[in-house]
């Protein structure tokens, strides 16, 4: 954890006097009886930490989105994990007492000092805001004494095989709370005070105002108005002397995506606005929808990767090895989408469903390519497989259009 930050911030936390006296912190899982509060959503948390911090980085804006997403998937108290995060980074600021910087940068999205052992240690860096949220959530959950298939953090890897957790899960007798995690986190400070200070004051103060931005719940749920993994729509037509060449769909995709908003769209990035959704292309019997686009086979729905993140999340799943039959008698339909974490490189990403199969062109990192692949296939494109690696976003629209000539 990131000592200089957390312990100073607990500290700090624990003199500050609470209108109620503080409330026993509850149980990791949830449950029936321990269910995450109905007035705690993405938007009041967000406004809460911006009374805390009014120089929040953009790319935090909806980190509260991704707690409650991921929090609510691993059926754990995600709103005390966000209120554990608060503590270990400042407000998301990374600075302890003083204005002092902590051992951990806001670059390597560690929200929980994964790894920082303290004496300038850094810890672990994660790719992404999901990624690093992901990380935290998982590593609270193995607190609980779930095992964790494939953690994203290494940290949270060893003391899962150094089985370190197993007496004090023992004495909890299957109901670990915060406090029995706070006492193992950091042992002989005031951290759990700190916690539930924080909790306390965001009640106090923010339980009972307007939410600022009910849609996030919407969004945190897959529910919401979407996304965008994908570039803005062209309309490509078959000419009557045959179909078009996959490199000539790649050229039209590319020129036709080159609005400004597109660019934006290209890093994700801070202070982006929102790409539109849509499809590079599609049978012409299935008309482009401004509704959510869904995950194939998996009722997922693919949700924006906002200013707040790039996209990505998990660990791999594996793919099925059924490669659906296109061609002119084909009775399956196939889609093109595109995605971006940035980088140069580029993969297609290939998902088979009884419905057909979408192929993302998916924009990565050199170095990283595995680790965007994997992440971007656990959020967005479940069951899913790389296709092929390219050195460039052309080329792999060339040979997506190849292997999805439709439209």
């Amino acid at each position: 954890m990131t000592r200089t930050v957390a312990s100073c911030l607990a500290a700090a936390f624990f003199l500050l006097p609470t209108a109620h006296a503080l409330a026993d912190v509850p149980a990791i899982k949830v449950s029936a009886k321990n269910k995450v509060e109905a007035c705690v959503t993405p938007g009041r948390l967000m406004a809460f930490v911006k009374s805390r911090n009014e120089r929040l980085d953009p790319r935090f804006e909806k980190i509260a989105v991704e707690y409650m997403r991921q929090g609510e998937r691993l059926e754990l108290r995600w709103d005390y994990a966000f209120y554990q995060m608060l503590l270990e980074t400042g407000n998301l600021s990374f600075r302890g007492n003083h204005g002092r910087r902590g051992d951990v940068s806001p670059r390597q999205n560690n929200f929980a000092g994964l790894g920082a052992t303290g004496r300038g240690n850094p810890g672990e860096s994660f790719p992404d805001v999901p990624t690093g949220v992901l990380a935290h959530l998982q590593h609270v959950l193995l607190y609980s004494g779930e095992t964790i298939e494939n953690p994203v953090a290494e940290r949270t890897r060893k003391v899962q095989e150094w089985g370190i957790l197993k007496s004090m899960q023992r004495r909890a007798r299957g109901s670990v709370t915060f406090r029995d995690l706070a006492r193992k986190w950091a042992p002989g400070s005031d951290y759990v005070s700190g916690l539930e200070s924080i909790a306390e004051r965001f009640r106090e103060n923010f339980c009972d105002r307007p939410d600022p931005h009910p849609e996030w719940v919407a969004e945190a749920r897959g529910t919401g108005a979407a996304p965008a993994v994908a570039a803005a729509r062209s309309e490509i037509n078959e000419p009557e002397s045959g179909r078009v060449s996959g490199a000539e769909l790649a050229r039209r995709a590319i020129e036709d995506g080159r609005t400004a908003e597109d660019e934006q769209r290209s890093g994700l990035g801070v202070g982006a606005s929102p790409p539109s959704y849509s499809i590079l292309n599609s049978p012409a019997s299935e008309p482009a929808s401004p509704e959510t686009p869904k995950a194939a086979d998996q009722g997922t729905s693919v949700t924006m990767a906002s200013a707040a993140g790039t996209i990505g999340t998990s660990s791999p799943r594996s793919a099925p090895q059924n490669k659906p039959q296109h061609g002119p008698k084909g009775a399956k339909s196939c889609r093109v989408w595109t995605a971006s974490y940035g980088g140069q490189k580029a993969l297609i990403i290939r998902v088979n469903s009884d419905k057909g199969t979408d192929f993302t062109v998916l924009d990565v990192n050199e170095g990283a390519e595995k680790r965007e692949a994997e992440a971007y296939i656990s959020a967005y494109a479940k069951g899913g497989a790389i296709e092929a690696e390219f050195a460039s976003q052309s080329q792999a629209l060339e040979r997506a259009f190849e292997l999805c000539p439709e439209g």
